[in-house]
């Protein structure tokens, strides 16, 4: 009975030391608008994905279970062009926790449009970052490096560089490939153009800007709330610089996209010396939704 005892405490102790790989992703794959009866190379898919994305390791460094990227990965197939060939929507989501509270901020919500790819039943999901042998884990290997490189930004000013580095690999050698989202020619708002609008120097105040908001600004406001929002405060002026610099940016919009509903619910409790500045700054930047910043002033 004592071994068995030790032998169970071994393990659980075992367990608790134990590393998680770096990423914790939902993934979903939807085929409704694909006829036909033939649905389970679409279960597959999200399976391989799955595991593609969950049990791959991503960096060097050891993350705890508890400290894993929740992102999650929808796909909408809307056409099957030929037996292993799909084409579809990609709805990537990243979210970061709060410091001391069960709230989770969300980071990224985008859609990718130009998700072209061929997947055989099956077939293990090869992947290189510096030789494209696949559009599929190409644009998901590229998209956690973009998930890695926002979760360090907001721990670490320029904490992110390393896999930004990572992505330019992968978009370095998608170059030739025939499948779009991938070149500066085809658009302002693609894969080429996401990576461009992070690691281009002129648009620094937009990383800049993920690490004082997340880091000086949310996970402060549960010990010091006003601190807090005056961080957030400071760092929309950061957003407001790279506006100033080139207005419309790819970058701001996504960021404005995830954001826009927690800093109308943050600054609607602020204080009336302190709204004017942040609808005005707000307002600026994004010119569209003018009528929703205008909330801040009548929230209580």
């Amino acid at each position: 009975m004592k071994i068995k005892i030790i032998l169970l405490l071994s393990i659980v102790l075992f367990s608790w030391g134990l590393k998680a790989q770096e990423i914790n992703c939902q993934v979903s794959v939807s085929a409704r608008q694909v006829e036909g009866s033939e649905k389970e190379v679409f279960r597959t898919l999200q399976t391989a994905i799955y595991e593609f994305m969950n049990n791959r390791k991503w960096s060097p460094y050891s993350f705890k279970i508890e400290e894993r990227i929740e992102c999650t990965i929808l796909i909408n197939i809307t056409e099957r062009i030929s037996t292993d060939e799909f084409k579809g929507t990609l709805n990537i989501v990243l979210r970061r926790p709060v410091f001391k509270t069960n709230y989770n901020s969300v980071m990224l919500n985008h859609v990718d449009r130009d998700f072209q790819f061929s997947y055989v039943e099956f077939e293990p999901l090869e992947f290189s970052e510096t030789t494209f042998t696949s559009n599929l884990t190409s644009t998901l290997a590229f998209y956690t490096y973009i998930f890695l490189g926002l979760d360090f930004d907001s721990f670490q000013k320029f904490g992110g560089t390393p896999f930004y580095e990572k992505a330019q690999s992968i978009v370095n050698a998608a170059q030739n490939a025939t499948e779009p989202g991938w070149k500066a020619f085809e658009g302002t708002k693609n894969r080429y153009w996401l990576l461009e609008n992070l690691t281009n120097s002129s648009y620094a105040p937009l990383r800049e800007f993920l690490y004082k908001y997340h880091r000086q600004g949310l996970d402060m406001m549960f010990d010091n709330l006003e601190t807090g929002r005056s961080n957030i405060a400071e760092a929309l002026k950061l957003l407001e610089r790279a506006n100033q610099e080139r207005p419309g940016l790819f970058l701001t919009q996504l960021i404005l996209e995830a954001k826009r509903d927690e800093i109308i619910s943050i600054f609607s409790e602020a204080g009336p010396m302190e709204k004017p500045e942040v609808v005005n700054i707000l307002k600026e930047i994004d010119p569209a939704n003018s009528s929703k910043y205008q909330k801040i002033m009548s929230g209580n």
